[in-house]
């Protein structure tokens, strides 16, 4: 024994932590860590086969899986972007945008994910914010938040709510009803909604880095001189290369040797690399009528061009592969069959050539890419995120069928009928039957790296309890906040949501699940409302944007900064915990153990 942990726990902290820190400063895949980490309590005796594996058969890991497939039926079948065309409207002023924003966005997060939610919901604000003349930045954060809050309405919402929710069934053998979470999270969301509005001054104006590809100087543009250019042997001047319309030469190429600032009168030759800044339709215009062509690899004809492409808009997420990378120096534009056109960060020029760019998270990119290009089975979905997507379903009857399997799924639980695992693999089999989405569309819905992570922590929380971390913690947390119920909730909670800023809110979930349950039974109350407390802390994650896989996904589009979420989050984060311990203690008062 050391410090009141015996070996078994050491090793279980040390794990934990080790995994966390692997997490927060590598790009290593969150799924294999977690794996790693089960593996490691496995190896090491602290749990048996049994409870090392326990997680694969969870019944919240199964019923996330399952929805998977309930969630491709209502994405191919135009729900989405039927609820979007119809809710949003052209409202006139501030605070009736964002409340025409968030509530549809809430009410969808409640039963879809909410990373597809938010990606349907960006490129859309992005339009509908300039049709309103409003900044992106205005919109996009609190779209995230609303995903986030909407979440915690439902069980299936977020996976928080699964995990928890499974962990006391298993420990209680009472499952608890699919709107276990219903009030509470209304009345969070209203006070979200309303907190925006008030605090709008704190939301920061960005120019949206999509404008960097509109204004002239905003981005850049690498082409090369093919070997048969006819203006081969001119001076920039003569060949009308060194004055163009929308843009102005900044670097010119010659083999190995760059030179800057480029002269009028420097000689041209095949293979030259020419990088400008400026318009982008200007710039292509003038490539096309001057035979220049993308400075992917040497091209000796313009006849080799393939012209079926088209130009897409990407940004690079969070954790993304191409972080630190310039694309000139990996096979990135090989392998995915894509040429890389401009970047542009929060709307600033970047004074390089596009290919030398050491990207950031958040940048934007504009790309060459063939028109027809699958970015979900290609190796470009865990590096870049596209929000410009032309498969947009047709609605029509399977909408409407869609729509009743899902309400009927979530009446069946709600009302007790059917176990909510069973309902679920039901509408799952009823979307594929009445062909709302097809066999591949919905193995390709499976997030199997999402359901590794959730089964690992289903496990950490398990290797916490049986340990003894968690009742150590809880014992701690009573020693310093006393036998008042109401301030020891608060506490677990206000450290949930602190954790929550930095890691998976499912790990948060399962790793603070014992550790409430046990301080809950120590005080003697029933832990069921402090359960549901912890499941709406886990999930409020405003004030870093690495909080949240949502988040990550309208950092780039928005053009914020790291600490623009920091400035209006934390506040958020402290109003959303006093109304989540007011409405909870209302709704499910403080019961004394039996």
């Amino acid at each position: 024994m050391f410090l009141g942990f015996g070996l078994d726990a050491w090793i279980t902290i040390v794990t934990v932590l080790g995994m966390f820190t692997i997490l927060l400063f590598t790009k290593w895949r969150s799924d294999l860590v977690f794996l790693g980490a089960i593996g490691v309590l496995y190896v090491t005796g602290v749990l048996n086969a049994k409870d090392a594996f326990s997680g694969f058969s969870s019944t919240s890991v199964i019923t996330v899986g399952v929805l998977f497939v309930v969630v491709a039926g209502l994405t191919h079948t135009g729900v989405l972007q039927w609820i979007v065309k119809h809710l949003l409207g052209t409202p006139n002023g501030y605070s009736k945008a964002v409340t025409r924003l968030m509530l549809p966005v809430a009410v969808l997060s409640s039963f879809l994910s909410n990373t597809t939610v938010v990606s349907l919901f960006v490129g859309i604000v992005k339009m509908w914010s300039r049709k309103l003349g409003v900044s992106p930045s205005k919109l996009l954060i609190p779209l995230s938040y609303a995903s986030g809050m909407g979440g915690v309405c439902s069980l299936i919402g977020t996976p928080p709510n699964l995990i928890i929710s499974g962990l006391y069934e298993e420990k209680t053998g009472e499952a608890m009803n699919i709107l276990t979470t219903t009030i509470p999270g209304l009345f969070c969301l209203a006070v979200g909604v309303l907190s925006i509005i008030a605090m709008r001054r704190l939301l920061p104006d960005r120019k949206a880095p999509e404008s960097a590809f509109e204004s002239t100087g905003d981005y850049t543009v690498e082409l090369r001189v093919p070997s048969d250019n006819p203006y081969i042997g001119q001076t920039l001047t003569e060949a009308g290369l060194y004055h163009i319309n929308g843009g102005s030469l900044i670097e010119l190429y010659h083999f190995d040797d760059v030179l800057m600032p480029v002269t009028p009168d420097e000689p041209i030759m095949g293979g030259d690399h020419l990088v400008y800044a400026g318009q982008i339709d200007e710039i292509l215009d003038m490539a096309a009528s001057h035979q220049l062509v993308s400075a992917d690899h040497h091209v000796f004809s313009m006849s080799e061009v393939d012209k079926n492409r088209q130009l897409r808009t990407a940004y690079v997420d969070f954790g993304s592969s191409l972080i630190g990378t310039t694309i000139g120096g990996s096979t990135f534009e090989k392998d995915n069959n894509v040429i890389l056109v401009a970047v542009a960060r929060r709307g600033e020029r970047i004074k390089e050539a596009p290919r030398h760019v050491v990207l950031r998270a958040g940048d934007t990119l504009l790309l060459v890419c063939p028109k027809q290009i699958n970015v979900d089975t290609s190796s470009m979905k865990n590096a870049l995120h596209f929000f410009d997507s032309d498969d947009v379903p047709n609605i029509g009857r399977g909408t409407l069928v869609s729509t009743a399997i899902m309400i009927a799924m979530v009446a069946l639980s709600a009302f007790g009928i059917m176990p909510l695992l069973q309902c679920a693999f039901i509408a799952a089999a009823a979307m594929l039957i009445f062909r709302c989405c097809n066999m591949e569309q919905a193995m390709r819905a499976i997030n199997w790296d999402i359901l590794m992570v959730f089964a690992g922590s289903a496990v950490l929380g398990l290797a916490i309890q049986k340990t003894g971390i968690a009742e150590w913690l809880a014992n701690g947390i009573l020693d310093v906040c006393g036998t008042n119920p109401i301030v020891v909730m608060t506490a677990v909670c206000f450290v949930g949501t602190f954790i929550t800023e930095f890691i998976s809110n499912t790990a948060a979930g399962a790793m603070f699940f014992p550790i409430m349950y046990e301080a809950a039974e120590k005080l003697g109350y029933e832990p069921f409302p402090f359960l549901v407390a912890l499941m709406v802390s886990v999930s409020s994650s405003f004030a870093t944007p690495i909080g949240s896989p949502t988040h990550m996904l309208v950092y780039g589009p928005g053009g914020y900064r790291f600490s623009d979420f920091m400035r209006i989050g934390l506040l958020m984060n402290i109003i959303i915990l006093a109304a989540n311990i007011l409405i909870v203690n209302i709704v499910y008062p403080l019961t004394p153990l039996q």
